[in-house]
């Protein structure tokens, strides 16, 4: 192999675009076969398909993007680092919408309406609030980590023990129609072995790990030499690109019936990856990367807010059918999605 190729900094750009749309495909491939994993792991383990969608799934499936931020920040690219980590929630539950157009039964709000998936909605409405209200606050650092970046985390963990809490003692439950799709654990006979079943899982994060450190050269040569400024790069390349597996995963265990863990696993990695921004904080050296936020990454929060405001909404209301059995609230998720990306562009 030629030594430039090792290089990232002697790439043209189509060398880039190659090794961007490589990383892509493995992404994507490694996605798909974690969803049956992960579901089987639910059952195994008694966590549930919420909890496993939101902590299992959710950081497996992000762990690229997640590699992606923290390497860019580190390296001194915090625009790519904070437009992927955001861009990344966003176009995810755009993806929840398109996973609503594959199930054909009812409205996916409807049918996978629970507790858990509620409550992680609840927290990422509240890591988000925290991300766009650090920007508003003095830029002052603790050994160049802001002090919303523990709080993240912190939120993030008590929040997430909260969520397990709803799961194994609930105290509230959806009302079960015949649309309704239930948590049903496999029988124990027909699953693998437990440590197959976590070898493979930590195997294919690796795989997705790895993918996302390479992803990142590549989008930055392509940013660079294509002209295009880091957040677009960030929100539509990159963002798109690294949660290719949610959108796979979510898809796939739809046609699975795995409909809790579908849910689950978009709004719980969206939960995680908001911890993409406080790991960039810690990676990036010249003190808060919250206070480089531009303007179209505010708005991208902002956004991502009415998003999954509507979500939640949507998850309590539970239409059971809309207009081409497509749930109100997802077209409005589309409509907002698509507005982002006509103001990022019109200015």
């Amino acid at each position: 192999m030629p030594v430039s190729i090792l290089n990232p900094e002697t790439w043209t750009l189509l060398q880039s675009i190659v090794v961007f749309s490589l990383c892509a495909l493995v992404i994507a491939i490694a996605g798909t076969r974690i969803t049956r994993v992960v579901d089987q792991l639910a059952d195994r383990t008694g966590l549930g398909e919420a909890t496993a969608g939101a902590v299992l799934l959710g950081a497996a499936t992000s762990l690229a993007g997640s590699v992606l931020s923290v390497t860019a920040a580190y390296r001194g690219h915090p625009e790519l680092a904070v437009s992927n980590a955001l861009g990344g929630i966003a176009v995810q539950t755009f993806f929840l919408a398109i996973a609503d157009m594959v199930y054909r039964r009812a409205n996916l709000e409807h049918a996978a309406a629970s507790a858990p998936n509620m409550m992680q909605n609840g927290l990422l409405i509240g890591l988000l609030a925290l991300i766009l209200l650090a920007p508003t606050l003095p830029d002052a650092t603790v050994w160049r980590i802001h002090p919303i970046t523990p709080i993240l985390i912190g939120f993030y963990l008590y929040g997430t023990r909260l969520i397990q809490g709803a799961w194994e003692s609930p105290m509230w439950r959806p009302s079960i129609t015949r649309d309704t799709r239930e948590d049903k654990p496999e029988a124990m006979n027909r699953l693998p072995p437990l440590a197959r079943l976590w070898t493979e899982f930590l195997l294919l994060m690796a795989i997705l790990g790895a993918a996302g450190l390479v992803l990142e050269p590549a989008a930055t040569t392509i940013s660079t030499k294509a002209g295009l400024s880091q957040t677009i790069v960030g929100v539509l390349l990159t963002a798109v690109s690294t949660s290719i597996p949610e959108l796979v995963t979510s898809v796939a265990a739809v046609r699975r019936g795995a409909l809790t863990l579908a849910v689950g696993g978009i709004i719980g990695g969206n939960a995680f990856d908001t911890l993409f921004m406080a790991a960039s904080d810690i990676a990036y050296r010249e003190g808060s990367i919250y206070h480089t936020m531009t303007t179209d990454t505010e708005r991208w929060v902002a956004l991502t807010l009415v998003m999954a405001a509507i979500l939640i909404m949507g998850l309590i209301r539970r239409e059971r059918y809309g207009l081409g059995r497509i749930g109100a609230e997802s077209v409005a998720i589309m409509v907002l999605y698509i507005l982002g990306v006509g103001l990022m562009f019109g200015g």
